[in-house]
């Protein structure tokens, strides 16, 4: 699941309509045969409605990227190449501020995976470009009693966690693009966390704070009822992580 994409920056907005609804479910089951240019321009156009819908309806529309439009609150700001900063903080040594300039002038990783939502829909090979999350945890300096990382999001109320084992892992990324374009603002941009192998809650939007901590701390959905552990597969009880 991907909880916590957003309203508007104003979280106002004319209720969606039923006649709105109904024809953009139609479109958004066509576009899943249609050509990428369509498919892209319906997910656009889904993202624009999700962005003065305040009601969450827009999360249900399905459309011809595979992906669904949530969020937590009813207002998310927009930021941008001057405004967008991300700190890197709690038990490290040299704490950080990046800017946007700043993470893409790192080394990139790209990775192509399935995306999987906890509630049972997928968007195959997608792929995420970005900096690995281990790069900027190495150049803050760890600290030996650190134990986990916690992820906080500039619409102000969503989190999420990471043992410090997990988040160095190589697949796991602060993003910068999708589908080999510059992150929108719909899918959590311009910066979001990706972990590829759990489920799509804990790849969390808009991400404005690093901090390692002592302990795991349970984010969001975890606070919920959602599994900390999100391994795909390994959550819905199997032994093993296929992503691995």
């Amino acid at each position: 699941m991907d909880p916590n994409t957003g309203a508007g920056s104003d979280g106002h907005g004319a209720p969606v309509g039923r006649r709105l609804v109904l024809g953009m479910l139609g479109l958004g089951a066509g576009a899943m045969a249609a050509a990428p240019w369509l498919q892209g321009r319906l997910e656009a156009a889904l993202g624009a409605v999700a962005d003065k819908d305040p009601t969450g309806v827009t999360g249900l529309l399905p459309n011809g990227g595979g992906f669904r439009y949530y969020s937590v609150t009813s207002s998310v700001p927009h930021k941008d190449a001057d405004s967008y900063r991300l700190t890197v903080d709690g038990l490290v040594d040299k704490p950080a501020e990046y800017r946007l300039a700043d993470l893409r002038a790192l080394p990139q990783t790209r990775l192509v995976r399935d995306v999987q939502c906890v509630t049972g829909w997928r968007v195959p090979e997608t792929p995420f470009e970005g900096v690995r999350l281990s790069t900027l945890l190495d150049a803050a300096g760890v600290r030996s009693r650190a134990k986990a990382v916690r992820f906080t999001c500039f619409d102000g109320a969503y989190s999420e966690s990471l043992t410090l084992d997990q988040a160095r892992r190589a697949d796991v990324l602060v993003a910068l693009k999708l589908r080999d374009k510059p992150l929108g603002h719909s899918h959590g941009g311009p910066v979001r966390l990706y972990v590829a192998p759990m489920y799509f809650y804990k790849s969390a939007k808009w991400l404005s704070g690093i901090t390692v901590t002592d302990q795991v701390r349970p984010g969001y959905w975890e606070d919920r009822g959602y599994d900390v552990d999100a391994w795909v597969g390994r959550s819905n009880g199997r032994d093993d992580d296929p992503t691995a």
